[in-house]
């Protein structure tokens, strides 16, 4: 096959097409392999989406690889969190520059089992508490469909690298957004599964209560849906065990759902009111979802999700401030203010200030917060809100240099419907519904019932099918 018939054949095609080539031997994976990278040799340099580079360990892995679900396609780790064996992890810190795991987190064994090569790590913010991706180590990625406005984060770099065509997914994680984000902003599909769907392990038991979550943004509903069955389960010992469904949930895809009854919020849970387009992209959605023969009604939630966002955050600044402790062991010293963005040394010396008994009550009130908004939803089989409540911001909105901490955390109000789908443990993602007037896209949340993945990937999959978002290509991308 010539090169250029190559290049679009991968660009076009999600990763289980790109798996079943594979199978059917009519490319190798050395092929695919070699055509990822040229790709991203060849846009990196203008979208900045990976930082850390492991072509060559994919070049041996592609000489054979595991016979599994997506054998032979190209796939990037995120740069936070994923221990790999021999390879550099940074989380975005010059602090951990020097920093190579010593082990494979589990879920990293899973990604290899399932038959991924891994071409490196994609950029996200230092230490990840942001919805941007702009990091002092490695600078900021771009945005594929326009380079002036954000890519999302904190999982950034994997949406423009999947939305550029450099992969057909890439890994992802969520507390408080960052799946979600990069997906809307960069016109993917973003899952953030319930919580315990995915093991910590082996290094770690819980992180936030179980409120942070791994998956990946794909540009379709069945490579989503394929990557669950992949990688979801637990380990013996782990505090949360979601219940698996009767059957994959790649091939539940196959029974459209029926007679929903949809929840949707209007109301802003604080900060700016919905940005018009936005609320555009929402209603239309909701004129989808009711032509479809669900039943939709408006519900607001009744939690104060301002206040539960402040309670929050004490968790995140006192998991900070313990991560660094932890870290200082393995580097051989502590962390000092220069080598951290301000908002990251206000985060840290926050939580550092905070008395375990202000952790206690941050903590119930978190949990009461999450019983509160199962409650709301439980008469609902899926609950809409839109992703972001306004537009993408322009690169630099959410600069970690920023040092107030309270400025800081109220521009979270865009992504003020995230959190508390990871507070409750509740499945959330995020589909690429519309587009603005300049052709950026717009995403809406879909919210299910704790457990229930396969009712949000139905109807995604159904959408999908009459929106046709994964025909979209942005202006940066492949070929």
């Amino acid at each position: 096959m010539a090169t250029s018939d190559l290049t679009e054949l991968y660009a076009r095609s999600d990763a289980l097409e790109l798996a079943m080539l594979v199978r059917q031997r009519q490319v190798t994976p050395v092929e695919l392999l070699d055509t990822a990278i040229a790709i991203v040799e060849a846009l990196n340099p203008r979208l900045n989406a990976m930082v850390i580079e492991t072509f060559d360990l994919a070049r041996k892995a592609a000489l054979n690889p595991p016979v599994g679900t997506f054998g032979g396609v190209p796939f990037f780790l995120k740069n936070i969190g994923s221990m790999w064996r021999g390879t550099s992890l940074t989380n975005g810190l010059s602090y951990m520059r020097d920093f190579v795991c010593d082990h494979d987190s589990d879920m990293v064994s899973r990604i290899k089992a399932a038959g991924f090569l891994l071409l490196g790590r994609t950029n996200a913010p230092e230490g990840g508490w942001s919805i941007g991706t702009e990091p002092r180590l490695y600078g900021p990625t771009l945005n594929p469909w326009n380079p002036e406005i954000t890519s999302g984060g904190s999982s950034g770099g994997a949406g423009a690298a999947v939305a550029a065509r450099m992969v057909p997914l890439a890994e992802a994680s969520d507390g408080g957004g960052s799946i979600r984000v990069p997906a809307s902003c960069c016109g993917l599909v973003g899952l953030k599964p319930s919580r315990g769907r995915i093991t910590y392990g082996p290094e770690t038991v819980d992180l936030w209560h179980g409120s942070i979550a791994t998956l990946c943004v794909t540009r379709t509903v069945r490579d989503t849906a394929a990557y669950l069955d992949s990688v979801a389960g637990s380990v013996p010992g782990d505090p949360y065990i979601a219940p698996m469904p009767i059957s994959p949930w790649l091939s539940q895809l196959a029974i459209p759902p029926k007679g929903l009854r949809i929840g949707y919020a209007l109301k802003q849970p604080w900060g700016e009111p919905y940005a018009p387009e936005v609320m555009d992209s929402l209603q239309a959605t909701l004129r989808l979802c009711a032509n479809l023969g669900h039943h939709v009604e408006q519900h607001e939630l009744s939690v104060s999700l301002e206040a539960a966002w402040l309670h929050y955050n004490v968790i995140n600044a006192v998991e900070t401030a313990a991560d660094f402790d932890r870290l200082a062991g393995v580097s051989g010293r502590p962390v000092e203010q220069q080598e951290l963005a301000p908002f990251n040394w206000s985060l840290l010396e926050y939580g550092r200030s905070l008395s375990a008994i202000d952790y206690a009550h941050g903590i119930a009130a978190v949990r009461k917060a999450s019983q509160e908004i199962a409650k709301d939803l439980a008469a609902y089989d899926v609950f809409i809100t839109p992703t972001l409540t306004q537009t993408p911001r322009p690169v630099g909105y959410w600069s970690m240099e920023d040092g107030d901490l309270k400025r800081y955390l109220h521009r979270w109000s865009d992504a003020g419907y995230l959190f508390g789908f990871n507070m409750s443990g509740l499945p959330a993602m995020s589909v690429p519904v519309a587009e603005t007037h300049s052709g950026i896209p717009v995403g809406v949340q879909l919210v299910g019932r704790y457990g229930d993945e396969a009712t949000l990937l139905r109807l995604a999959h159904t959408m999908e099918q009459e929106l046709h978002w994964d025909k979209r290509r942005p202006p940066i991308s492949a070929p």
